[in-house]
Order: C-alpha cells, then sequence, then structure tokens
C-alpha cells in the first residue's frame, strides 16, 4: 500500500532526508549520490532550520555525540568543547544552538542513519 501511494504522489523508492548546509561539500555529495541514482531527497539546510531534539537524538542513539561533532571546525574550537568537561545532553543544546558544531550531512533514509560523507550507508539506504 504505501508503495502504491508513494508511486501516485509522484515519488518512488525510498524516502531520504538529508540534513546539511548548501555550503558543505559533504552534503553536496550526498545530494549528487542520490541524484545520480534517480532517487529525490527533501533537504533540510540546518543553518535555516535546526533539527528537531527528537530527530538529532536519534542520530546521537546510533552512534553517540561524539560521532556528530565537527572537531575540525570553527564552531568547535569556538566552543571550546575540546576542553570543557560537558554532560552528552549539554553537547546535544549546543549542536541544537549552533548547528555548525554538526559533522555533517545527517542522512536518514528509513531505519538507516549515516554522518558525514558515507556512501556505503547511503548504498544500503537504496536497497
Amino acid at each position: 500500500m504505501g508503495r502504491f501511494f508513494c508511486q501516485h504522489a509522484g515519488m518512488t523508492g525510498p524516502q531520504i532526508q538529508i540534513f546539511g548546509t548548501k555550503k558543505s561539500t559533504a552534503t553536496r555529495a550526498a545530494e549528487r549520490f542520490f541524484k545520480e541514482r534517480g532517487v529525490k531527497v527533501h533537504f533540510v539546510d540546518v543553518s535555516a532550520k535546526p533539527m528537531s531534539k527528537g530527530e538529532l537524538t536519534r542520530f546521537v542513539q546510533k552512534f553517540g555525540v561524539n560521532a556528530l561533532l565537527d572537531t575540525e571546525g570553527k564552531a568547535y574550537e569556538r566552543a571550546n568543547l575540546a576542553y570543557l568537561r560537558t554532560t552528552e545532553d549539554s553537547v546535544v543544546a549546543k549542536m541544537l544552538d549552533d548547528p555548525a558544531l554538526l559533522r555533517l550531512p545527517l542522512v536518514r533514509g528509513g531505519k538507516v542513519l549515516s554522518v558525514g560523507e558515507d556512501q556505503e550507508a547511503w548504498g544500503k539506504m537504496l536497497e
């Protein structure tokens, strides 16, 4: 039934959601990966519309908060997270307030989640 609805709503295949920014080369790589395979994606620009706490929590539960932090970015340095002792909840709150702390893209396809440029995981989303 779900497949029937998708076909008639103008959508085919899996529902892919990409959280990223237009400036991120890794985010553009994810968009290109799915576009080359004829898969439409729902892009959420986290610099314009931050992720919900629930959505971010799904990624944190699967990968851990450290995997979601862009430790090489300027925002991480500005936030002094390398030197502060903080709780996971505190770091999640900082990531919600400042999406530049996130390692992008965060991609969800069905029950498969990925962080960063991960073509292997993206391929699994299409299976």
